[in-house]
């Protein structure tokens, strides 16, 4: 450890950073720091220097003393917080170097004792020890033990209130891969499967398979948001969405909605002289659905979080996708997406989508495990970097950044689009040009009369007609 490089660091900043806490002297705030390192991932205390005379040394300073007295504040800590101590010869005098070691998951939080557990918690926030919230308590004490939320009863909810499709399909499924739960009859198979908790659904089942969860839970929906800035603040005048919906349903039908509504309202590349064969876009779709599934699988649905919605928020420059609650289990920043390295908060939930399938088809939580690599491979095959995120004990976030245009490509135009429909159908009418490529009505009308001007393009039937169709020349 080189203490000259730390203060020397210290003093071009001019304060304490997010590992780095000065003090001229061992007083009850340092209760607080030892605290807040334990929390988030330790950081080392300098005792002996002042920041307000610029991190010079302090005259007179006893660090055998100092030392002692850390160890003492160290055991108010529960659980206690044993730093390795050392006393460090500086600029003619002593320093003495405390480094505090993060907690494991399990050990979380460590607090002031006298204080207790929701008065006493601290996490470290730039160069401040800031008091954690009831609900930052609550869910690192849910580290200890696996979190049980999704099987909670929901009052009120029966087997009515599934999509009777989606749960035959699962329970066909089940009766095949485990023929003895069903043995005693099928609705205690189902209890048994944690659908049902006595005669009322479980929050899993109803998020994975249910008519309209938002009947019971309002808020546990996707807000989509598309703003003309890249901040949320940039306009403050005119239109400050160009685009935003509340996304409800089951979790199968709110990823699928929320796709449309990333594709729909993104730019279509295309390489020059190849238009097409092949679009590229500004997000890959696989990337996208991935990371809104991994949203609601591994949210937050803790009694505190019911009322907070996943958010789809798309800028000029990047798409962010923001789920309540931080990481779960062993699972950081740094381990994220490493073989191994991977925590489901909710099982149950996350097994029912193992199970279900899309509206159109294809199960939803497919290769359960693999999804960061999923995102990186489509992101890298669609020229785009990889993926940030970010992460605390309220909420998760991962954001794409938008592709670059690449010098010997070109945006496909309405009439590119409706070209591209052509490539694959005999005749198509403007109901399906409008379904295939996105576009509104009178943007498709459009493209189709230019390409008649062009002679691509010729009508079927009469002028005004309903049954009015279109075939390539």
């Amino acid at each position: 450890m080189d203490v000259e490089n730390i203060v020397l660091n210290l003093r071009m900043l001019g304060k304490d950073d997010q590992t780095v806490e000065a003090k001229e002297g061992v007083g009850k705030s340092i209760l607080e720091t030892l605290s807040a390192f334990a929390n988030s991932g330790g950081g080392i205390v300098l005792v002996g220097i002042s920041e307000s005379q610029g991190f010079q040394i302090v005259p007179g300073f006893d660090a055998k003393q100092a030392a002692d007295q850390i160890r003492d504040r160290g055991e108010q800590i529960t659980p206690p917080v044993r730093p390795t101590i050392s006393i460090v010869p500086f600029e003619g005098g002593d320093l003495v170097v405390a480094e505090v070691d993060g907690f494991p998951s399990q050990d979380k939080p460590a607090y002031v004792t006298n204080r207790g557990m929701y008065g006493g918690s601290f996490q470290r926030v730039g160069d401040a020890d800031i008091r954690l919230t009831q609900y930052e308590v609550d869910r690192m004490r849910e580290e200890r033990t696996q979190p049980r939320w999704d099987e909670q009863p929901v009052p009120g909810a029966r087997l009515a209130d599934l999509n009777s499709g989606m749960l035959e399909s699962f329970v066909a499924k089940q009766r095949s891969s485990r023929p003895k739960t069903f043995a005693d009859g099928d609705t205690v198979a189902l209890q048994r499967l944690r659908v049902l908790r006595g005669e009322e659904l479980t929050l899993a089942a109803l998020l994975a398979m249910g008519d309209y969860p938002q009947e019971y839970y309002p808020r546990l929906t996707v807000a989509f948001s598309v703003y003309p800035g890249t901040s949320k603040g940039d306009v403050t005048t005119g239109f400050r969405f160009l685009d935003r919906k509340t996304v409800s349903g089951s979790i199968p039908e709110i990823v699928e909605t929320t796709v449309e509504l990333v594709s729909n309202n993104m730019r279509s590349g295309a390489l020059i002289g190849d238009v097409f064969r092949k679009e590229i876009q500004d997000y890959p779709l696989v990337a996208v659905r991935e990371a809104i599934v991994n949203a609601l699988m591994h949210r937050d649905y803790s009694e505190q979080s019911q009322g907070s919605q996943v958010q789809v928020n798309m800028f000029v420059d990047r798409l962010e996708i923001m789920s309540p609650g931080g990481l779960y289990g062993g699972v950081t920043l740094q381990t994220l997406g490493e073989v191994g390295a991977s925590s489901t908060r909710n099982q149950r939930l996350a097994t029912f989508l193992e199970s279900v399938e899309f509206p159109g088809g294809g199960i939803v939580a497919e290769g359960r495990g693999t999804g960061l690599a999923v995102i990186g491979k489509s992101l890298a095959e669609n020229l785009q970097p990889e993926p940030s995120f970010r992460a605390d004990l309220n909420s998760f976030t991962i954001t794409f950044y938008r592709r670059r245009v690449a010098p010997q490509e070109k945006y496909a135009t309405a009439e590119d689009r409706v070209r591209q429909v052509f490539s694959g159908v005999e005749s198509a009418s403007t109901t399906e040009l409008v379904s295939e490529t996105g576009l509104s009505r009178t943007a498709v009308q459009k493209a189709i009369n230019k390409l008649i001007d062009e002679d691509f393009l010729e009508p079927t039937e009469p002028h005004r007609s309903p049954r009015q169709r279109y075939r390539r020349l």
